[in-house]
């Protein structure tokens, strides 16, 4: 049964609960500038992730860990600066939170004022109890994030499938009740065997979005610049693309490159 779509001229924390009551899926997916943000929220995306994917794709890290406080604050600011409507989440990168709740409020609070943003996003469980809480005392709203969490990578040493043992299957379990007791407004499964993702999704009452976790969570998140192609060599199973941007734009430079070197461009119309 098909679910009819409320429309949102400004999407809140409020709306996202609102749309997991109403059956109605969320989307959601990166921007890390002003231009590609326009375009989303011009489109109707529900929500944006700044995401320290940035470290990956605009920066050409091999992981997440290296983007600092300042950079996400950068990039999180060229988003805001572009939207009427979704809802923009900012990652809290690597070393900003873990271990030190008064760093993880600061941190927070740093990105809230200095970028605009309207929400963070903290990668873990029990481990970060303490930071979350004390962010949410200042009334910052917390997305959640666990299952595959990147900035752990170097502890679980691959990318590959989380919780399928049923001991970390229960853990993630435990830690996302406790998020929902804690405040958060939203959870992120990364990775995670579709089944158990669904039962998370039908134990919370908040909203489960999910990348790699199936098709029975609330909403869905991908890389931007991975499903419309601009990537091309990563190839994991739960992403869809929907463009071939990377052919598409080589052929473009390609022809531009012709042009310039065999006098075509500019022609006579294409100068003053």
């Amino acid at each position: 049964m098909s679910v009819a779509k409320k429309e949102y001229k400004k999407v809140t924390v409020k709306s996202l609960v609102d749309m997991k009551k109403n059956g109605e899926k969320i989307s959601m997916l990166t921007a890390y500038d002003y231009t590609m943000a326009k375009i989303l929220d011009g489109a109707g995306i529900d929500v944006l992730l700044v995401g320290d994917s940035a470290s990956n794709v605009m920066a050409g890290h091999e992981t997440t860990l290296p983007i600092t406080l300042d950079q996400m604050i950068y990039h999180a600011s060229s988003v805001i600066r572009a939207i009427d409507r979704c809802l923009v989440v900012v990652d809290l990168p690597f070393g900003s939170y873990q271990g030190n709740s008064r760093q993880a409020l600061e941190s927070a609070i740093r990105i809230m004022k200095e970028s605009g943003a309207h929400a963070v996003k903290l990668e873990g469980g029990s481990e970060i109890e303490q930071s979350i809480s004390r962010i949410l005392t200042a009334g910052i709203p917390v997305m959640g994030h666990l299952g595959l969490t990147p900035q752990s990578i170097y502890k679980f040493g691959t990318y590959t499938v989380r919780a399928k043992e049923e001991e970390e299957a229960k853990k993630l379990k435990q830690d996302a009740k406790l998020l929902e007791e804690l405040g958060c407004f939203a959870l992120v499964l990364e990775k995670v065997p579709a089944k158990l993702a669904k039962e998370v999704a039908q134990e919370l009452s908040i909203p489960v979005i999910g990348i790699g976790a199936g098709n029975g969570v609330d909403g869905q998140v991908l890389v931007t610049h991975d499903m419309i192609g601009m990537t091309h060599e990563f190839h994991p199973r739960f992403l869809r693309r929907y463009l071939d941007l990377y052919q598409e734009m080589t052929g473009a430079f390609e022809s531009y490159i012709s042009d310039v070197k065999s006098g075509d461009f500019p022609s006579k119309k294409e100068q003053y």
